[in-house]
């Protein structure tokens, strides 16, 4: 497969300023030079604990946030350097839905101006003809073009979510951000939308990022998951190796706690000391070292490179290296 999207040592710093002068004391680190690639057709699931800096990289990998430095490319050009005029004649493809279903949608527009306004914009649709094109995007997730005049405070939480899945489809896009698009829904919505995703994926071959908390919905959805911690990726692998043998302690521990209905595979937890560093001043070495069971002294001083253990398998971790 080739890659659609290759993300290369990206960083995102934010300056933290301070004192009577609002001099810059120390950087934030969101995102903390990370490389991988997304294959052209798969979806890759990415996964990890609240503030681990999981939005701000599906953000910059469409060009919403700027980094401090890196890349990305896409379709083979690097979307930072490039001209405007390119980067708006990009942006039908790489599209974004967002966490919350309510506050992504404008309020004062119906249900017609949200899915449509960008199809104008970039000339994918005419006045004419909108409404037809606004109702074959809603008959593609579920929404009947009756209710194309109404607005979002008239939906419930899993309509809005679709409004915003028919917003990003209506520009044809070969590249989907999903920012955790079913943590606000109820589970049975939940399961809707993700089949939804999951269908749509396989009929229009999109490339998608699905950015998550729920491990098991990252398995259900996913080809590979990468699991970061403090703006690292620290293991990125198919989604049924990651969920059979993972290799890195914090991802043992982060599916030790995955919830299971069964009681008959109840799974021993796996205790981490204390609470996530904050990424204004992390830890030196591995930054999952004071937290780790298995860290040693060379964990506490060295950070980890990446070792490859199988195809399509790697780890940060010295336990490997």
């Amino acid at each position: 497969m080739t890659p659609l999207v290759r993300i290369r040592s990206l960083k995102k710093y934010y300056p933290i300023n301070d004192g009577f002068f609002s001099q810059k004391t120390k950087n934030l680190k969101a995102v903390d030079d990370i490389s991988l690639d997304i294959e052209e057709g798969e979806t890759l699931g990415l996964v990890g604990e609240s503030g681990c800096g999981k939005t701000t990289l599906g953000r910059m990998s469409i060009n919403l946030i700027e980094p401090t430095s890196g890349e990305v490319i896409f379709d083979g050009d690097n979307i930072f350097k490039i001209s405007k005029a390119k980067l708006r004649a990009l942006r039908p493809k790489m599209q974004i839905i967002f966490q919350d279903p309510f506050s992504s949608l404008n309020p004062r527009f119906n249900v017609e101006r949200i899915i449509g306004e960008a199809m104008l914009v970039h000339g994918l649709a005419i006045s004419s003809n909108l409404k037809v094109k606004v109702s074959e995007i809603m008959h593609k997730v579920g929404l009947p073009s009756s209710v194309m005049s109404r607005y979002p405070h008239e939906f419930s939480g899993g309509q809005r979510q679709r409004i915003g899945i028919a917003r990003a489809l209506a520009l044809n896009p070969s590249y989907l951000v999903c920012d955790e698009p079913v943590s606000a829904l109820d589970v049975s919505i939940q399961a809707q939308i993700i089949n939804l995703l999951q269908g749509l994926q396989e009929s229009e071959k999109i490339t998608i990022l699905f950015i998550s908390h729920d491990l098991n919905v990252v398995k259900h959805l996913s080809n590979r998951t990468a699991v970061m911690y403090l703006g690292k990726i620290v293991e990125i692998a198919q989604s049924k190796t990651l969920n059979t043998n993972a290799a890195h302690p914090y991802t043992r521990a982060l599916l030790a706690a995955k919830p299971t209905i069964n009681p008959s595979k109840s799974r021993s937890i796996i205790p981490l000391l204390g609470d996530v560093p904050s990424p204004l001043n992390p830890p030196s070495g591995c930054h999952f070292h004071p937290r780790c069971p298995e860290a040693t002294n060379r964990c506490r001083v060295e950070q980890p490179i990446t070792t490859h253990l199988e195809d399509q398998h790697s780890v940060n971790c010295h336990l490997y290296s």
